[in-house]
Parts: C-alpha cells; sequence; structure tokens
C-alpha cells in the first residue's frame, strides 16, 4: 500500500513536471513574441554573422529572449546562422521566427542612375546591399576581369546600366559584377545588336556616344536629335566638339579639382587630352558619365536630319537650338553666350 501510493506520488509529479515542460515548450514555440508596433520590421545578417550578432538585433523586438534562445538552440539554429534580410511579423512567434531567418532571405531592390564614375557607382551600391565600396570598386576594376570580358577601366562604366534591381541584401561584390554583366549581354540583344551596327558603331561605342548625348541634354524628346547632330559629325569626319567632354577632360586636372565649370571657354579647349573631342576626332576612350537609357536609345534610334550645329537656348532652358550651317550656329552661339554673360557666368 505504502509503495503504491509513492507510485502514485512519482506519478503525479512526473505529470506535472511533463505539463509544465509542455506548457514552457508551447510558450516557446509558439505564443507571440514581438514588441515592435509595426506590422514587419527587417534585420540585415552579415556574412560569417555568429549568433551573438543575430542575437543583439533581435533583442530590441522580443519580449522574451530566454525563450528564444532555448528555442533556437534546440532547433540548431544557433550553430547555423545564414546571411541575409529578413523580415518578422508583428505577433510571430519563436518558432516561426526561426524559420523565416533561417531559410526566407528576401531580394530586395537595387536602384542606381547618372552616376559619373566607377566610384560613385561602388558608393551607391554600398548603400544598398553587404558590400562594402572598397570591395565593390576592386572588383569593377578587377584586371582579370577585364582580361576575360570586353571592357577596359575607360568602356567598364557602360557595363552598368541605370535601372532598378533585385538582389539579395547579402550579394558580394563580385556576384554584383558578375550579374551586371549577365544584365548588359541581356540588353544587347539582337536588334540593338543590328542598330549599332548600321551606324558603324560596337555597343561600347555607342555607350559613349550615349553619354555624351546625356550630358548634353536630359531632355529625352530632344536626345534623338542630339544624337543625329552627332552621328552626322562622325559620318562626315568632322570633330565632335562636344563641350561635356571638354568638362570631364578639365576634371581629371588637379587644377579644376572640387570646381564647378558652368561655361566652356577656350582655355578649355587647349587641354591636352584623349577626351578633348575639340582637338581629336571621332569618340574618345570610353564615357563621361553614366548615360540614362533614354540617351542609349536615342543613339540607336537617332533622328535623321541635316543638322551639323546645336547651342544651349536661352528662351527654353535645358534645350536647343540647332543648325545646318556654321553662321547660323555662330548666331545662336552668341546669343546664349549674351544670357551667360548677363547672368554673371563667367567660368
Amino acid at each position: 500500500m505504502y509503495i503504491k501510493k509513492i507510485l502514485w506520488a512519482v506519478a503525479i509529479i512526473g505529470l506535472v513536471i511533463f505539463g509544465f515542460m509542455a506548457y514552457y515548450i508551447y510558450g516557446a514555440m509558439f505564443q507571440p513574441n514581438t514588441k515592435f508596433t509595426e506590422d514587419k520590421v527587417y534585420i540585415n545578417v552579415p556574412t560569417d554573422a555568429n549568433y551573438l550578432m543575430v542575437r543583439k538585433q533581435l533583442e530590441p523586438l522580443l519580449n522574451d529572449m530566454s525563450a528564444f534562445d532555448a528555442l533556437a538552440k534546440q532547433k540548431k539554429y544557433t550553430s547555423n546562422i545564414k546571411a541575409g534580410r529578413f523580415a518578422i511579423s508583428k505577433d510571430m512567434n519563436n518558432n516561426d521566427i526561426i524559420n523565416s531567418i533561417r531559410s526566407k532571405n528576401l531580394p530586395i531592390k537595387v536602384t542606381f542612375n547618372n552616376q559619373h564614375t566607377l566610384a560613385d557607382l561602388a558608393g551607391r551600391i554600398s548603400y544598398q546591399i553587404e558590400a562594402d565600396s572598397l570591395s565593390l570598386l576592386k572588383a569593377m576594376t578587377d584586371d582579370a576581369f577585364f582580361s576575360k570580358s570586353t571592357f577596359t577601366k575607360e568602356t567598364a562604366l557602360g557595363m552598368y546600366l541605370p535601372d532598378s534591381y533585385e538582389f539579395f541584401w547579402n550579394t558580394s561584390a563580385e556576384g554584383f559584377r558578375n550579374k551586371m554583366l549577365k544584365k548588359y549581354e541581356r540588353f544587347w540583344n539582337e536588334d540593338r545588336l543590328n542598330r549599332a551596327k548600321k551606324l558603324n558603331l560596337s555597343p561600347d561605342e555607342v555607350m559613349t556616344l550615349a553619354s555624351i548625348v546625356h550630358e548634353e541634354s536630359k531632355q529625352r524628346d530632344e536626345q534623338p536629335r542630339v544624337a543625329g547632330v552627332y552621328l552626322n559629325r562622325l559620318r562626315i569626319g568632322m570633330p565632335l566638339q562636344a563641350d561635356p567632354t571638354l568638362k570631364y577632360a578639365a576634371y581629371q586636372l588637379p587644377k579644376y579639382k572640387n570646381t564647378v565649370i558652368r561655361r566652356v571657354l577656350n582655355v578649355h579647349k587647349e587641354i591636352d587630352s584623349p577626351y578633348n573631342t575639340y582637338k581629336n576626332l571621332g569618340l574618345p576612350p570610353g564615357l563621361i558619365a553614366m548615360p540614362d537609357l533614354s540617351a542609349i536609345n536615342a543613339v540607336l534610334n537617332p533622328e535623321k536630319h541635316s543638322y551639323l550645329y546645336f547651342a544651349a537656348d536661352a528662351k527654353r532652358i535645358g534645350y536647343h537650338k540647332f543648325a545646318k550651317t556654321l553662321a547660323q550656329h555662330n548666331n545662336n552661339a552668341r546669343e546664349y553666350q549674351r544670357y551667360l554673360s548677363s547672368q554673371g557666368i563667367n567660368r
């Protein structure tokens, strides 16, 4: 009789302990454990992160870290951290949180446009993905990469077509560069290649000319006409005489660092540089800036006309006046020079 009482007591204690454990496990796994008010928050888990680094991000977001720690250890998450960007929804339980941050790496939108150099582009991208600007710039200017592709340091900026793209946050610098190369190769489909060929231009040359067109005019409705002028000049062997290339050449010189050239002067036309299209025939060695897609399309689909000249229009700022003769152009140019002088713009 005494033994039976002991067995009953042990059984009851066992049930109590089991019930407590079951309740604890249920609470650790299935009870909501978030304390933020937003519908959803995100954490970025770096490559090679350990559990303590993840825990530091989670601590402000969760009510009971000890319960989360216990379940994370039980589910072996503490020794199997995954890098990426992960979402945690309001009122998620620990089990759902662990499942989310272990297997649901979310893509993000990476956007860039109008970057003037690869260094500028690297800086812009580094704010959007895990890779830092130095590693991105190193990947973008890697000699081994250039040797395997058609690009050079002068033309490499043309590989990065301005737009919005989907990437994982933990994409490496090389991963970003390689994906952009694939996007570039897809962009140059048969139709675009044929259009470039009819213009006697390579894809790199199209991108270089598009960069000049874009720097000349940001007006999409005018860019095809500007492209037509430059193509007319190339066709007859006339120098491009593109003012944006003079600015680019000047900005490479120490005396013009940290300055803004608002008015192109004769002294700029004397700069000794392969980018000086007043002194050198044909296109410069590479891009002077990142062109918009509209400027690239303008070069591939230029307006057909007989214009050889254009000057900024003082009455329609942002647009230009086009001319077929030098005399007409000189009149247009003088009108704009008078406007600049009236505004006190002398350099």
